[in-house]
């Protein structure tokens, strides 16, 4: 890595894709840092370019990330589109490829093909383990909210982006709230997910290691809603299965804010494909007792500001350390190198992340 790094933040693919991974307050933190940044056009992301500009970035047209300099680390978030077939850069973002996931290995090949390398977001830690940037908390705030609105019938679709006071307005609105159990409270996913149910009105119900440790599958399913925030990177045996959604149940609304759903690390193998904007629920049983799913993988973009303001403040500092030695890139590294070499599914950081996940049940995406 050269002593001053070129950071390139690319515009996202995904339509609904409204967050940054850097904001223009940040970007001017790095810049002042001899950071070098290239900020691509978006017409959706929530901050504009000109923002960046006064911060001291340079322009570049949508999707030019392909022709940037060699030595320029790509920055985003959400997935790639599907070309160019080989990648050359080194990006950074979610890359969600360690854990066999639909269409990992293809995305992994892609790089092999071409030289260069993922740094991937979720596997920025601390010595311990612990994650150092994560999008946990308003992931998990969202993720709650939307099951209480679904369940008062007051959830408006498709879905668009809007700000936390807005959002708050309709949770303070009077409705049948039911009873709610959050698994994983106690990491950040899970606390935004309690602190969004409180603003609801409720009490949730809180687990954590200790209660999962030996479920109470009976407790379970006596709420009215579960909001799942774990986020496992190694199997284990399933809170929610379709036998339960078959037998007797008050559970009516499951909003599954990890999504890990086409990895053998799901905890909630009942459905097999994500909802979306478009179409946040879908019903997984009919008749006089069913039962809902929510299961969107980029919940924290429906709050866009507020999520990268806060996701940034934990990023740039990382982003300014690119340039040298550090341990925590060099670690991030190791685990795509590991990956790509078929030793392992990334283990060497992903377990200690794991141990740390299963004291707090951190953080989904």
């Amino acid at each position: 890595m050269s002593n001053n790094p070129h950071l390139w933040m690319r515009a996202e693919s995904r339509p609904s894709e409204r967050r940054a991974p850097l904001v223009p307050e940040d970007a001017a933190r790095l810049v002042a840092q001899d950071v070098e940044i290239t900020v691509e056009e978006s017409a959706q992301r929530a901050f504009p370019l000109d923002d960046y500009l006064a911060a001291g970035c340079h322009a570049a047209p949508a999707g030019s990330w392909t022709d940037a300099p060699g030595g320029a680390h790509v920055l985003g978030l959400k997935e790639l589109p599907d070309g160019p077939a080989e990648l050359i850069h080194r990006h950074i973002y979610f890359g969600h490829a360690y854990k066999g996931q639909t269409g990992a290995s293809e995305l992994l090949a892609r790089f092999t093909a071409g030289g260069g390398s993922l740094l991937d977001l979720e596997y920025l830690t601390d010595d311990t383990g612990r994650r150092l940037a994560a999008f946990g908390y308003w992931a998990g705030y969202v993720g709650a909210a939307l099951a209480v609105l679904h369940r008062r019938g007051r959830l408006r679709t498709p879905l668009t982006p809007t700000g936390l006071d807005a959002l708050e307005a309709l949770l303070n609105e009077p409705g049948e709230n039911g009873s709610a159990l959050v698994i994983g409270a106690l990491g950040r996913s899970g606390r935004g997910a309690c602190d969004a149910l409180a603003k609801a009105g409720l009490t949730p119900t809180r687990w954590d290691i200790a209660e999962t440790a030996t479920l109470d599958r009976a407790a379970l399913l006596d709420h009215d809603i579960l909001v799942n925030t774990v986020l496992m990177n190694r199997p284990t045996p399933p809170f929610l299965t379709h036998a339960d959604l078959d037998g007797p149940r008050r559970l009516s609304v499951v909003s599954d804010v990890t999504c890990d759903v086409t990895s053998a690390c799901n905890v909630l193998p009942v459905y097999t494909e994500l909802t979306d904007w478009d179409r946040p629920v879908r019903r997984l049983r009919e008749g006089d007792r069913p039962a809902d799913l929510i299961a969107i993988d980029n919940l924290p973009s429906l709050l866009p500001v507020e999520a990268s303001r806060a996701f940034s403040a934990e990023l740039w500092p990382l982003l300014a350390n690119l340039g040298g030695a550090d341990p925590v890139w060099a670690r991030c590294l190791g685990v795509f190198e590991t990956a790509v070499a078929g030793t392992g599914n990334g283990e060497s950081a992903g377990d200690r992340a794991d141990d740390d996940e299963r004291k707090e049940y951190a953080d989904a995406r």
